[in-house]
């Protein structure tokens, strides 16, 4: 995710402990031998006919696995390609074998090919095509993995309304409602990936006009967010703002400072600096004293490690402005936010690595491991070793 190191661009040093520098210490659990572990064991009981772990049960942690269309099933590979560039960060550490990992990540991905051409997921085939996007760093010659993230990208540029000016998110029975999102930010990586691959900057378009749709119906003056919006389809008017999954219409999604950051990371507009800005003070402004995300309760340990690397790709845009201040503020609040839901969601006895997260709240469906927590706790640890603020 990195170009360069924070360390080397704000503190002109390569090696330089999170303390010496003023930082937040991230919790020792990040780099637990556990964290191979678990995931590895996971990983090497991959199911024939293939399922893919989503969340666990509520008593003893266990996964519960479900059939590869389904909009999480990106994750896991995700999460084994994230294993496989911790062993290049941490060397001589327990992160594991990096030609196994890269070995798992491959063969969970293939699971996923039949889904280029026959989904039910809709707008999520932005997750689905992470892997993907993870092996092109890998081998950017990989023809098999070009085809998918472009037929991901297709996929989803098929959803567009230039009426609307965004992807639909969900399908209703009424043909006029349009139903868009924030989440749906999370997905617009994949038509970035895909213009450079191919030269079609039609996605692009799409990717820039769905962003400028959400900063203005989605995000809230103060900062905060409405999870839906529902459009008019045939005159592009908005009919409600509201939410479906969360504690209330007035209530932001996590992943909206994160999807924010990497469209200006892309197009170097400056409104969405400024809307990544606005979205993250408020949210670090409602975090309860006790640092557990949200509040209200239930916890989620899921959304709170989605914020942690939001707020880390935030402080990477503040640093190309030269915002250095701006930059480790967000650093160490991003710190912060992993410490202390670590302390209270880490799961030794799981077969997640944390609890604790909500998956549909209405539903009664948290108090879980969830997939994407884990993918993005071990991100997040990943990007703190980059920076040179923890150790492996």
């Amino acid at each position: 995710m990195l170009a360069l190191s924070f360390v080397a661009l704000a503190l002109s040093a390569c090696s330089v402990s999170a303390a010496a520098s003023g930082f937040v210490a991230p919790p020792a659990e990040l780099f637990s031998p556990l964290v191979a572990q678990k995931v590895l064991k996971t990983a090497t009981a991959f199911p024939n006919p293939a399922q893919y772990p989503q969340y666990t049960d509520r008593v003893n942690g266990d996964w519960i696995w479900f059939t590869p269309d389904q909009w999480t099933t990106g994750f896991f590979p995700a999460t084994l390609y994230a294993m496989y560039e911790r062993t290049k960060l941490c060397t001589h550490s327990n992160a594991g074998d990096a030609s196994q990992w890269l070995s798992l990540a491959r063969t969970w991905s293939t699971g996923e090919v039949p889904l280029e051409t026959n989904t039910g997921v809709g707008h999520d085939v932005g997750f689905l095509s992470f892997p993907f996007m993870d092996e092109l760093t890998v081998d950017p010659n990989n023809e098999t993995t070009v085809q998918a993230v472009n037929a991901f990208a297709n996929h989803l540029a098929g959803r567009f309304s230039p009426i609307v000016g965004c992807t639909r998110s969900w399908d209703t029975s009424d043909p006029t409602d349009f139903q868009v999102i924030i989440d749906n930010m999370m997905n617009l990586e994949v038509l970035f990936a895909s213009e450079k691959l191919t030269g079609n900057h039609t996605l692009r378009d799409i990717a820039i006009s769905h962003a400028d749709k959400t900063m203005v119906n989605h995000i809230r003056p103060d900062g905060g967010s409405y999870h839906v919006v529902d459009y008019n389809s045939t005159t592009g008017a908005v009919i409600r703002q509201r939410t479906s999954q969360g504690y209330a219409d007035n209530r932001m999604c996590a992943s909206s400072k994160s999807d924010s950051s990497k469209v200006y990371k892309h197009t170097k507009k400056f409104d969405y600096l400024q809307t990544a800005r606005r979205i993250a003070t408020y949210f670090i402004t409602n975090i309860p004293s006790d640092g557990v995300v949200p509040c209200p309760r239930p916890a989620d340990s899921s959304a709170a490690m989605i914020a942690a690397n939001g707020l880390l790709l935030l402080a990477d845009q503040e640093l190309s402005v030269f915002n250095f201040s701006g930059s480790a503020y967000y650093t160490n609040a991003a710190i912060k936010i992993v410490r202390d839901n670590t302390k209270l969601a880490w799961a030794p006895s799981w077969q997640s690595l944390l609890s604790n997260g909500t998956v549909n709240n209405p539903q009664h469906n948290n108090l879980t491991g969830i997939v994407y927590g884990d993918y993005y706790f071990i991100t997040a640890g990943n990007e703190l070793v980059s920076r040179g603020l923890a150790s492996c």
